[in-house]
């Protein structure tokens, strides 16, 4: 159990970075556990349990901060449910290698919303019928990711918030911790049903996650972003570049599990 304890730190680390950003920790735990030979539906599974605690973290922290749309943040975590259970099921047939290649595209993606995000904020916009049905669909969208690569759906819900509904980025981050709090939990269960996590490795995330989400909600109000941005879209760049490399070499990662 001791040479198991980096795992808090990592946890931790992603916990700050996710709530941040609002985007939750798994775009970082998921590669770095891919990295090491965790099978994907390990990788995955145990990061939603990181990505729960710092859901739960965040949310008490930002609603706090009074800086939640509950009413909305409810909708859409609702809607997220039966994503979570279908992502959660057909991760189990993936290979090493396309969950490699597919979560590496999500990291671009991730990486260039990041680097752009706040060029993407507009004006309040009144919501139409239209994109409501939108939101209903890449809510069960965002549900299928999220339980699939276990990084909660954040990438999907805060453009989604700032682009689509005009909501202001300060309170769409945490508007989408509370939507991750529902997706992660239905997705907790049903890997956990389906036998896919290790409960031990999955707890140590849990707990450096949960304490990572309390500093980085703090952080959000003080920290100039920038410099995190631009190191942050590096980073993640890296990260999918190594895992395209990795998928097209059959390279399983460098230890094994």
């Amino acid at each position: 159990m001791i040479d198991q304890f980096w795992l808090i730190l990592l946890g931790f680390a992603a916990g700050i970075l996710g709530s941040m950003i609002g985007l939750g920790g798994g775009i970082i735990v998921v590669p770095v556990l891919t990295f090491l030979g965790f099978p994907p539906t390990v990788a995955a599974s145990n990061s939603l349990f990181a990505a729960l605690s710092n859901a739960i973290a965040s949310t008490i922290s930002y609603s706090k901060q009074k800086r939640i749309e509950f009413s909305l943040g409810l909708k859409l975590g609702l809607l997220t449910v039966p994503g979570t259970v279908l992502g959660a099921v057909i991760s189990s047939d993936v290979s090493s290698e396309i969950f490699k290649i597919l979560f590496g595209i999500i990291l671009v993606f991730s990486a260039a919303y990041i680097f752009l995000r706040k060029k993407l904020e507009t004006k309040e916009k009144t919501l139409s019928k239209q994109m409501m049905v939108f939101a209903i669909g890449a809510s069960f969208f965002a549900g299928i990711v999220s339980s699939f690569f276990g990084i909660g759906g954040g990438i999907i819900f805060v453009p989604l918030m700032v682009v689509g509904m005009g909501m202001a980025m300060k309170r769409a981050a945490p508007t989408s911790q509370l939507i991750l709090l529902f997706a992660s939990l239905s997705g907790v269960i049903v890997h956990s049903i389906l036998g896919h996590p290790d409960f031990l490795q999955a707890g140590l995330l849990a707990i450096g996650s949960f304490f990572g989400g309390l500093v980085g909600a703090r952080l959000s109000l003080e920290i100039k972003e920038r410099y995190l941005q631009i190191l942050i879209s590096v980073v993640i760049l890296i990260a999918a570049g190594k895992l395209f490399i990795d998928s097209l070499s059959g390279n399983s990662g460098f230890f094994s599990f």
